[in-house]
């Protein structure tokens, strides 16, 4: 079989159409999620960037490899030590080069493990190519060394090609000439100015004062968005450019697809679309970006077209709940290879050929390099236990209905508090679960002891700078507050 991963950097479900979106932003999605299956609820372990692909490739938890960060000692795997061979447990038990073992040419192209010094998401690839702008790349530029490669090796098989897309993720510098497909389709209205007002009078790194970053200054690479979402039309020009660069993306998912077709492989090739991570547009006043454990940053899109396996299951939508290394262990399967007994994912191969629709009891997330966050996802809920918060006004403890409230607007911390404690005790079980796998310990504390999350490090001059920042514009309070409680929750969101 050959195995074409598409990876589209930020996309969040809920903005394609196949998903439900009211505007048209993945026609070439949609079509093969009609083919497929699509998947509901499919979350990343660890978020954001870096913890992600490391989870998914390597197939284990962030909290047992020690990976939660983007920079600092847990943004690296740890040394094996006196027990490493010739070659490292985790190089030979990653994704790849299980593939390899299972008979599979194994070839990438993406600038990610360059963009972060990640090189382990590479282990076991018979191929890399480093398409070598960081991650800034349009899909006009990711597309072309794929198309070549499908030219050179698609009509082999066991072949397993990664392309990554990035553009939903910032800065949105879609070409100009593209145009903006949304120039005259509303926004969703849980979008108010109410809620925005709110948000202008609080603070943090990428919210609603802040778009990109610390400041308003939109760089001039961004060729749509606004600095400083003001009021509902600067919500709407945001918008417009987020689901401007799905649709981009999608536009050559198309044409990777029609190439499939004009090879004549399309009908023996399986087709996997996913992400790293999701991407907040407002909720919890993060805007564009992925700092949270949460609905938007963790929960994937996943469409599977797998010839022979999915056919009759063409059009179906499953609802259980998965972790995204489940997917790593369910290709293992499909492909007959041998899952590393170190992997901590479940394989739901079987629930790709029948109407079976079986999966976890619940899930527990992290997010490391923004806010030091773990939550706890079950039945309608996500519970979040907020440990730093990253420069961000998050209370230690927040509990959403997702099924009533799916953008996170109403935390219910206080009043369900039986519910809350239950998640609570989720977390706590699969903690103990873990910790004797824990290669570090639990390491949001090692991550905490280094002064935080890198992006929002209280040791850096960043911290200082943003502080001087929120006096500057008018919140001062906000700044004494940081002052005071430095990445502590100010509250217990039990008040």
């Amino acid at each position: 079989m050959r195995i074409l991963y598409i990876d589209i950097d930020s996309l969040r479900p809920d903005h394609l159409s196949c998903y439900g979106y009211p505007r048209k932003t993945s026609p070439n999605i949609d079509k093969l999620a009609a083919e497929g299956i699509r998947f509901e609820n499919l979350y990343a372990t660890d978020t954001p960037c870096l913890p992600s692909r490391t989870a998914f490739f390597g197939g284990r938890f962030g909290v047992n490899t020690g990976l939660v960060n983007h920079g600092g000692i847990y943004a690296d795997l740890p040394l094996q030590g006196e027990s490493r061979g010739f070659r490292t447990e985790f190089a030979q038990n990653a994704l790849a080069s299980v593939l390899r073992r299972a008979g599979y040419h194994t070839a990438s192209v993406s600038p990610f493990p360059n963009r972060h010094t990640a090189y382990q998401v590479w282990y076991g690839f018979t191929e890399t190519y480093d398409t070598g702008k960081g991650g800034l790349e349009n899909a006009d530029e990711m597309y072309p060394p794929a198309k070549a490669w499908l030219e050179q090796n698609g009509k082999k098989d066991n072949w397993f090609l990664h392309i990554n897309f990035w553009d939903p993720h910032t800065p949105y510098d879609h070409p100009e000439s593209y145009g903006n497909p949304f120039e005259d389709e509303p926004i969703e209205d849980w979008y108010t100015q109410e809620m925005l007002d709110a948000q202008n009078a609080s603070f943090g790194p990428h919210g609603a004062h802040d778009i990109p970053g610390y400041d308003d200054v939109l760089p001039p690479v961004w060729t749509m968005g606004v600095g400083h979402i003001k009021d509902l039309k600067d919500a709407k020009a945001h918008l417009d450019g987020y689901d401007t660069g799905i649709h981009y993306a999608d536009y050559y998912v198309g044409k990777l697809i029609q190439d499939l077709k004009d090879m004549g492989i399309y009908d023996e090739t399986a087709i996997i679309l996913c992400a790293d991570h999701g991407e907040n547009q407002g909720e919890l006043n993060v805007w564009g970006d992925h700092q949270t454990a949460d609905q938007g940053t963790n929960r994937l899109p996943l469409i599977i077209r797998w010839p022979g396996v999915t056919d009759a299951q063409a059009g179906t939508v499953k609802e259980a709940l998965h972790y995204h290394l489940d997917l790593t262990a369910t290709i293992t399967e499909l492909v007959g290879g041998e899952q590393p007994a170190s992997w901590d994912g479940s394989s739901f191969a079987s629930t790709l050929k029948t109407d079976e629709d079986a999966g976890r009891d619940y899930l527990v997330l992290s997010q490391g390099a923004w806010s030091c966050q773990r939550s706890v996802r079950w039945d309608d809920y996500l519970m979040i236990r907020t440990y730093h918060t990253g420069l961000k006004d998050f209370p230690e403890y927040m509990l959403f209905n997702l099924k009533e409230d799916p953008h996170e607007t109403k935390n219910l911390a206080s009043s369900q508090r039986e519910l809350l404690n239950e998640g609570l005790q989720k977390m706590d079980a699969w903690l103990a679960e873990q910790m004797p796998k824990a290669l570090r310990g639990d390491p949001f504390w090692g991550v905490i002891a280094e002064g935080g999350p890198l992006h929002a490090n209280e040791k850096t001059q960043v911290w200082q700078d943003y502080l001087a920042r929120l006096r500057a514009t008018g919140r001062e309070k906000h700044a004494e507050m940081l002052e005071q409680y430095g990445g502590r929750p100010f509250k217990s969101g039990l008040e």
